[in-house]
């Protein structure tokens, strides 16, 4: 096989690699070797990895380049690098759900359902992700692994919690990453690093062990292009036994080309009514929409009825860290970070009554959502209401109590949802536009954001000299 320069390699696509793959024009060791020589170069300043499977994933490269070579790849993936974020596990890496409660001992035998499709599909496993202590906030950072930073300005947060994902994902170092969303999880980074997020609808995508947010948190794709998070969900959106709240079988087809949103009843929300969005945000997204409608699309400006949604959010994911909590022994509680001991021990506080009220509350708000999309087949807000703030801080300032509003809501209804980049604001930093379908329209999401993609173009982070070693 014939060697690609890196330059080149960095810039493909799992699409690119597989029919490079096939054609044997380049090879999957050599994909390998430049991810993994990438990522040693900016891991120490970006922080995107807490654990990198160099010997693994160089192994698991020559078998794929040795089928590759006989013309028999065992899956729809073979070769392509991916990742897992570090609450997933798989076998042969550290899980520590990046936190110092959690041992690193393992054993490390078991792959968490995502893991287990990745790998039958013959995907090259490169490491683990970081994510904050339990994906329990919307920055990335952590005591047991530090500070995870924006590629776009290493000053700034990537987002959360799957940062790590998300700067990966940005960077290219590899093609498929997998987040987590519990509330925005992946929605949040994809804003703030100019990549690709999708939350599909709940229940596509098997979890196991179930997160203490059981129907909360969603596993989906961070990619730089929608056709590559499409490819990723063909493949880890498949039936295990050990979920048990798996949803009906997953449409997993091609996506279909397209040129025009034609015959989409669009609904634009610039702020739900009320919220306090950065103006810069909203010349984006005006913009953004202003094109959605010469593709075709009728669009309407309506604001859908979420009133109550984070007051449910806050309750159910409350007592979720109080079950956490209960899981762990003295020592292990000593060893968690202040703002998860914060909310756990509020959940402790809790009523059944409380968490019962808070049950039926989100069934209305589902109810209100599918009646929505009786109307509309997408709503489109923006993703983020702030741009990107710098490290260290777990909001933008005291004034945001909820700097994430639109993200959350969409857990609760367990609706697809994705965050596609829509243009940079006047400080050069990407703005993300996020995408609602109704449930098990996920294609209707996809689809609508691969057109959408198209138009706007892609957005990666500007190249910088790297730091001294």
């Amino acid at each position: 096989m014939s060697t690609k320069p890196a330059t080149q390699i960095a810039d493909l696509t799992a699409y690119d690699c597989l029919a490079l793959f096939k054609s044997r024009d380049l090879s999957p060791v050599e994909v390998i070797d430049d991810c993994l020589q990438r990522i040693d170069e900016v891991n120490r300043e970006l922080n995107a990895f807490c654990f990198i499977g160099f010997e693994q994933a160089k192994a698991q490269a020559q078998l794929s380049e040795a089928r590759w070579m006989r013309g028999e790849p065992i899956g729809l993936l073979d070769g392509v690098p991916v990742t897992l974020k570090d609450v997933t596990l798989n076998r042969g890496m550290p899980t520590r759900w990046g936190s110092r409660s959690t041992s690193g001992d393992g054993p490390w035998d078991v792959d968490a359902p995502a893991a287990a499709r990745l790998r039958e599909a013959g995907a090259v496993i490169l490491g683990k992700t970081t994510t904050p202590e339990f994906g329990w906030k919307g920055v990335t950072d952590s005591r047991l692994y530090g500070i995870t930073r924006n590629p776009w300005n290493p000053d700034l947060t990537p987002g959360g919690s799957s940062g790590g994902a998300a700067v990966a994902a940005a960077l290219n170092l590899g093609f498929l990453h997998q987040g987590g969303d519990g509330a925005g999880s992946i929605r949040v980074p994809a804003s703030f690093t100019g990549t690709f997020g999708f939350k599909p609808t709940f229940g596509y995508v098997p979890q196991w062990p179930p997160s203490v947010v059981p129907t909360l948190s969603h596993i989906g794709p961070i990619t730089r292009t929608v056709a590559d998070a499409a490819l990723m969900m063909r493949i880890i959106a498949q039936k295990d036994v050990r979920d048990g709240y798996a949803g009906p079988e997953y449409p997993c087809s091609e996506l279909p080309l397209a040129s025009t949103l034609k015959g989409l009843r669009v609904a634009y929300s610039r702020d739900f009514g009320n919220l306090d969005v950065s103006k810069d945000i909203l010349n984006v997204t005006d913009a953004a929409v202003q094109k959605i409608e010469t593709l075709g699309a009728e669009v309407i400006e309506v604001n859908p009825d979420l009133a109550g949604a984070w007051e449910i959010l806050g309750t159910l994911f409350r007592a979720g860290a109080a079950r956490l909590l209960s899981r762990l022994n003295k020592e292990q509680r000593g060893l968690l970070e202040v703002n998860v001991l914060k909310e756990a021990e509020q959940g402790l506080s809790l009523t059944l009554s409380d968490y019962q009220d808070a049950q039926e509350a989100r069934s209305e708000l589902t109810a209100k959502m599918a009646a929505f999309h009786q109307k509309f087949d997408l709503l489109i807000t923006p993703t983020m209401p702030v741009a990107p703030f710098p490290v260290g801080l777990n909001e933008p300032d005291p004034n945001y109590k909820n700097w994430y509003p639109f993200t959350g809501p969409f857990n609760l209804t367990q609706q697809p949802a994705a965050s596609l980049p829509a243009g940079l604001d006047s400080n050069g930093l990407p703005v993300g536009l996020q995408l609602v379908g109704a449930r098990y329209k996920d294609m209707t999401v996809l689809s609508a954001a691969r057109v959408l993609e198209s138009a706007f173009g892609r957005f990666v982070p500007p190249k910088r000299a790297q730091p001294a070693r």
